[in-house]
């Protein structure tokens, strides 16, 4: 029934979503949201970052507020009443049935498209308000989830924004992370800047899987964003591969191989951008000594040298290769005016 329902929402409310919304949409992915990012950045006037993060968002909407702004756009009762009646079902553990007041359901199929509502009408269209009313010089925004960037011309606008978008959550029941937000000074003046001021390299931001970098190309000298990996979330993925290895001590070794090509091609295909050919290589070494350690681990007596392993890596670990094109170029064969990153 939440299937059903979300997929006649999801068909109304596709026409009014923004542009530069990318989460739980069809036909739009998390690579879509960071070539629009880089996009923005490269052909627009941005000097600042806000990377913005709200605090348990999921956890905080308002049952109450949320049904408001989906009657806005919703009539019939009978779908009202269902998303109600879904909104407080409550959460079941160990036999143990508590009461949901706030927050959507967790791993419900309707949950992703409410949250994306919820957000369209509290932070979207503001946002196009607030830059279509206040913003003298460019404004960008990336929104995934409730992951989102903003790229500023001018810092007193960046900070007077940011204090306004503070009151405008707080009156929706949410609040700004204030550990994970932030305001870094970005862009193509921002290394020259930094180091006339002995401030240091320009900080760096987290968007959906990757830290994104000021840079340049290193033929021409033009400035460019570089992406990689985010540290803890390679060291994580090497982990939970540690753990599952180590589950398979017992396997075939050709089936724990065949296994191991499947989860570093997955791999690739999500983080294999230009720039980021360094933290491949990282990824499949350590799967790689992962792997090692665990065949050494089947026998006291392992003759399993680094020597003789080698034929394994070549056989069942892929060599790293870019796979994504350079975002901009991507973005703008995709959408030549450019209107995802406004």
């Amino acid at each position: 029934m939440q299937q059903a329902v979300a997929a006649v929402l999801s068909q109304i409310y596709e026409g009014d979503f923004a542009g530069f919304s990318y989460s739980f949409r069809a036909g739009r992915s998390t690579h879509d949201a960071l070539d629009a990012l880089s996009a923005g950045i490269l052909t627009k006037k941005v000097n600042w970052i806000l990377d913005a993060d709200i605090k348990g968002f999921f956890d905080n909407i308002s049952h109450n507020k949320l049904m408001e702004l989906v009657e806005l756009r919703i009539a019939d009762p009978r779908i009202l009443r269902l998303i109600r009646k879904w909104l407080t079902a409550g959460v079941s553990e160990d036999g143990q049935w508590s009461e949901t007041k706030i927050g959507t359901p967790q791993g419900a199929v309707i949950s992703p498209l409410l949250a994306n509502i919820y957000l369209h009408c509290v932070l979207d269209q503001w946002v196009m308000e607030w830059r279509r009313v206040h913003a003298k010089g460019d404004v960008v925004i990336v929104r995934y989830a409730d992951d989102f960037v903003l790229g500023f011309q001018y810092r007193d606008e960046a900070e007077s924004f940011l204090k306004q978008l503070r009151e405008r959550l707080e009156g929706y029941g949410l609040e700004l992370h204030p550990e994970k937000t932030r305001l870094i000074e970005f862009g193509r003046f921002a290394e020259g800047n930094r180091k006339r001021s002995g401030a240091g390299k320009p900080e760096t931001f987290n968007f959906p899987g990757f830290t994104h970098i000021c840079s340049t190309i290193w033929k021409s000298g033009k400035f460019t964003v570089k992406r990689k990996t985010i540290g803890r979330r390679l060291t994580a993925k090497l982990q939970d591969i540690a753990v599952k290895l180590r589950r398979r001590i017992n396997d075939p070794i050709s089936q724990t191989g065949n296994w191991l090509t499947q989860v570093v091609r997955g791999y690739y295909n999500h983080h294999a951008v230009p720039g980021n050919l360094k933290r491949l290589y990282t990824f499949r070494r350590e799967t790689a000594r992962h792997w090692l350690l665990m065949l050494r681990r089947r026998s006291q007596r392992s003759r399993w040298t680094w020597e003789r392993f080698e034929a394994l890596i070549d056989r069942y670990l892929p060599e790293p290769a870019i796979l994504h094109p350079y975002p901009l170029n991507r973005f703008l064969a995709k959408h030549p005016n450019k209107s995802r990153v406004r």
